[in-house]
């Protein structure tokens, strides 16, 4: 398969300096050094989605950016992206982040959307061999979970200081399991999502299901989280590598979806799988879906 994968990445990387042109699927396959329904086909296994959809979902993610980061017109950034028009672009554009170009704009918000992934040749050993890219579809009832908290920026933030956040609470926390009355044993929750008040950073819980009544150890909070449809996604390997299958999750998975995310908390899921620090770990990742 690494011969595949490098045909891959060569493919990926011809494209990555066309995003501002209107690429042919069969110059991308002769970049890679073979035939176009060899490259496609492959493409598809390996990534679980299209090469087509894929050059048209970076060019979104390019378009992001210029929303953000340019005074350039609407118009110019449409092209840019490979539409027509200004029409057409602003229907895709609402149909992948549930918003008008004009809404992302004005609101400047950089962390509210996981931007499409570029393909590299890490990420793409990794689906090949440690995420399910077909989730389990899952309802799963409402929580009351105790634990403790931090924020952090997060890998799409140019301040990403998830490692400096994330493995001291744990260690902190895990420990002290025995502090939490009527707890559920057997499984601890990563639970994920944006601070109260909107800012960019991310609000993170490491916790742990309580019944009943539960007084709080000093240092602690409880938090419920709503009974909702989730997509489970498997990760297989050591927690370092989760980003990529949350990118995975969002990028790929989500953008071609009939789904929407519900905004609601995602959750990192450790049970019996989970072992430390081991590649033979799993780790399940469960993203809230809107029904």
């Amino acid at each position: 398969m690494s011969y595949y994968l490098e045909r891959i990445q060569q493919g990926v990387d011809y494209i990555e300096r066309r995003l501002d042109e209107d690429v042919a699927l069969g110059d991308v396959a002769k970049a890679a050094g073979i035939s176009q329904w060899h490259f496609q086909r492959i493409f598809k296994s390996l990534t679980g989605e299209t090469l087509k959809t894929y050059i048209r979902a970076r060019r979104l993610a390019a378009s992001l950016e210029r929303l953000l980061t340019t005074d350039l017109r609407i118009l110019d950034i449409a092209v840019l992206a490979g539409f027509e028009s200004q029409e057409a672009f602003a229907r895709a554009f609402k149909q992948a982040f549930g918003m008008t170009p004009q809404k992302y704009r004005a609101l400047r918000d950089k962390s509210l959307f996981l931007k499409k992934p570029r393909f590299g040749p890490e990420y793409l050993r990794h689906i090949n061999q440690n995420v399910s890219l077909h989730p389990e579809l899952q309802e799963r009832p409402r929580m009351q979970l105790v634990g403790v908290r931090t924020f952090f920026y997060g890998p799409d933030s140019e301040k990403n200081n998830v490692a400096e956040q994330l493995g001291p609470l744990w260690f902190g926390f895990l420990p002290r399991l025995p502090e939490v009355v009527n707890r559920v044993p057997g499984v601890c929750y990563g639970v994920i999502r944006h601070e109260p008040d909107g800012g960019d950073r991310l609000e993170y819980h490491a916790a742990i299901e309580v019944t009943g009544e539960s007084s709080l150890p000093v240092g602690m909070v409880a938090l419920e989280v709503p009974a909702s449809t989730y997509a489970c996604f498997e990760h297989r390997g050591r927690t370092e590598a989760l980003d990529h299958t949350v990118s995975y999750a969002y990028g790929s998975w989500l953008a071609q979806a009939p789904y929407r995310h519900s905004y609601g908390a995602d959750l990192e899921i450790y049970g019996a799988g989970y072992i430390y620090d081991s590649p033979d770990s799993v780790i399940h990742y469960a993203m809230p879906l809107a029904t």
